[in-house]
């Protein structure tokens, strides 16, 4: 009698513990890259207007930060893109340091390393206000980053800011 007890409570042991070792795996996906989604302004503030001389598209941005301690990544040709396949490729260097960030801003500008600032020379938005998912991948097309928002669900506070890494 008792060593039947033995094995049941064995036997669920091991069934709790494979339970908790598949968890990780299928509630959220990493990709190894050193170059990560910080946070999106997906609702430049205002009434949204893409007109390239009186809009706020450069208002909305996407932050992009290297969260590697050692490496530099170097941004010509990764690409950024949202659900319905609106992209941006980086086309000249941007060197980012270990720790450093780049807003990629809609509009019209100047980009500067020293401002951490990249513009994508087009004044249409490309983030929706009520819902999208934003992909970052390498200059090698490998999956670098990816996260799905609903102003809803992500947006507590309803400033059109989401953090995802901090």
């Amino acid at each position: 009698m008792r060593m039947r007890n033995t094995l049941a409570v064995t036997a669920a042991a091991v069934g709790t513990l494979a339970a908790i070792a598949a968890a990780p795996a299928q509630a959220t996906t990493e990709y190894s890259s050193a170059l990560k989604i910080k946070g999106v302004q997906y609702d430049a503030p205002g009434r949204d207007s893409n007109s390239c001389s009186s809009g706020n598209s450069r208002d909305e941005y996407l932050t992009i930060k290297n969260y590697s301690s050692t490496a530099t990544v170097n941004l010509m040709g990764y690409v950024v893109k949202d659900a319905t396949g609106n992209k941006f490729t980086f086309p000249a260097n941007h060197y980012l340091e270990p720790g450093d960030y780049i807003k990629l801003r809609g509009g019209h500008g100047t980009d500067s390393d020293a401002r951490n600032v990249v513009y994508r020379q087009n004044c249409n938005f490309i983030w929706n206000n009520d819902k999208d998912s934003i992909y970052l991948y390498k200059s090698s097309g490998a999956r670098a980053d990816v996260h799905s928002y609903t102003k809803s669900a992500n947006d507590r506070d309803g400033n059109g800011y989401i953090t995802y890494h901090g």
